[in-house]
């Protein structure tokens, strides 16, 4: 049986979900391919509790850990209306084929609706044909406001 809900973190066992995803998707090249410090580990999901900014979506299969989604609110200025970017996802290796992230997107989306959000952002590698193939099955696409101009990038600076 296949569950798709929003994550209780105050919940010992979506906790350790969200710590066990987590580190699968870190160590995966699409996550970076290095482990999880131990303060992460010890400490993401109480942290991630106290934003209630932050929406973390499961999806369990026979109970076990098999997807996750952590989304985080924003806001559009354009719009004047907030916005969910969906900031992690992934499906664990053994569940991948499943439509699992189909039902993580779904499942977003429908929080983004519950909180009047204008839109669902994210980010994906150019090398991650597959996770492309999923986010356009599900309506996303690349982000510009003028083809003259391209498409937006995304960029950070570590502190």
């Amino acid at each position: 049986m296949t569950e798709i809900i929003k994550a209780n973190l105050e919940n010992p066992e979506h906790a350790q979900a969200l710590v066990q995803l987590m580190s699968e998707y870190a160590l995966d090249p699409m996550g970076g391919g290095q482990a999880l410090s131990d303060h992460v580990k010890a400490n993401l999901a109480t942290e991630l509790n106290k934003r209630r900014s932050v929406h973390v979506v499961l999806a369990l299969v026979a109970k076990q850990p098999a997807g996750l989604a952590v989304c985080i609110e924003g806001f559009s200025t354009f719009s004047c209306k907030p916005l969910l970017n969906i900031h992690d996802m992934i499906v664990s290796q053994a569940f991948r084929g499943r439509g699992l992230s189909r039902l993580l997107l779904q499942k977003a989306q429908a929080i983004a609706i519950e909180l009047s959000c204008c839109k669902v952002t994210l980010e994906v590698l150019e090398g991650n044909r597959v996770a492309q193939a999923a986010y356009r099955r599900e309506g996303f696409a690349g982000y510009e406001l003028d083809p003259a101009m391209g498409k937006a990038m995304f960029w950070q600076k570590k502190l």
